[in-house]
């Protein structure tokens, strides 16, 4: 439960960390931005059961594939795509802490 509330935490505060570093005049509309990375957990939706506490996302949900993670570094090439992009790879990024740290239990 706690990892859980961990990793749902970080995934409020270190886009906002991100975004008020880097664009501290428009950090809310950058951190909202940012945030729609969490767009990308609607793939959960196609996995049964839809929450597993103890799968990692990396490699098992369609959005959380290398193809997937491949498309969204190359999001970050185009000015007007890499906000979206930085967002999805800091989703992607999480999700990899928290997939370390169910095997470190």
């Amino acid at each position: 439960m706690t990892r859980f509330i961990v990793h749902i935490i970080l995934h409020v505060t270190v886009p906002a960390a991100v975004a008020y570093r880097f664009s501290k005049k428009q950090w809310f509309q950058t951190w909202l931005v940012l945030m729609a990375g969490l767009l990308i957990d609607l793939d959960h939706l196609l996995a049964d059961p839809i929450t597993d506490p103890d799968r990692c996302s990396l490699g098992f949900h369609p959005l959380h594939t290398l193809p997937a993670i491949a498309a969204y570094v190359g999001l970050l090439i185009h000015p007007r795509t890499r906000l979206w992009g930085l967002g999805l790879i800091i989703h992607i990024m999480l999700d990899g802490l928290d997939c370390l740290w169910m095997r470190l239990d």
